[in-house]
């Protein structure tokens, strides 16, 4: 598969009238049809890489990301129910495929810093405020880090990537009045923090909301 260079992601969004729907491309592609697939790898390409770089902000790794969900997502063709869109389930592969890298990831940081030894783990007292350093937009991702994994997908795909709230349901497979609740305990979670952040004499210290109780409706 082909994928767009980063000029082109940032190109504008507008795209041409779509003549083939969804469905028959991936009916087409159940057949072995591989232009078709190709046709719905290019429809959904741009949109599924900055959704995916909301989360990991490395262009490569999103293009690494975006096309092993591609992969996936032929190989699970089989499994696509016709009767709902397309979108909201390659979406959901990405984010899922994305968020299964990040815990990954995490656990090898928490690993990595346990087995350090105390003498590197001590931190430069003659450091600078990492605040200095950082623009509105790495504040903003940082903030993000600290909302439980539930509240900050919904926050990024509504208020970030502006997918409706049925197009986030049908991505993370909840009720619209689940995911309307999350949003609304997500933003007030992002507000609370992003106070915090800002007023607190080391923002690194700073520890992620607690999970709740489940949500699920």
């Amino acid at each position: 598969m082909q994928f767009m260079s980063e000029p082109e992601l940032r190109a504008s969004d507008s795209e041409p009238a779509i003549a083939v729907s969804d469905a028959r491309l991936v009916d087409e592609a159940r057949q072995g049809d591989q232009q078709a697939f190709g046709d719905l790898v290019n429809r959904y390409e741009r949109r599924l890489i900055s959704v995916i770089l909301r989360f990991v902000s490395d262009i490569e790794l999103a293009r690494d990301l975006a096309q092993e969900t591609f992969l996936r997502t032929y190989d699970r063709l089989d499994q696509f129910d016709p009767g709902r869109r397309f979108g909201p389930w390659l979406f959901r592969i990405g984010v899922n495929l994305t968020l299964d890298y990040l815990r990954k990831r995490k656990r090898r940081l928490w690993f990595s810093l346990f087995s350090e030894s105390p003498a590197e783990k001590t931190p430069d007292p003659s450091q600078a405020d990492p605040r200095q350093a950082l623009d509105l937009e790495q504040e903003v991702r940082r903030v993000l880090e600290l909302i439980p994994e539930k509240y900050r997908m919904v926050l990024i795909l509504r208020d970030l990537e502006n997918f409706s709230t049925s197009e986030i349901a049908a991505i993370v497979n909840r009720k619209e009045a689940t995911i309307r609740w999350r949003l609304a305990e997500a933003r007030e979670r992002f507000q609370r923090l992003w106070l915090r952040r800002q007023n607190a004499t080391n923002p690194a210290a700073l520890l992620p909301d607690p999970e709740e109780d489940s949500d699920d409706l």
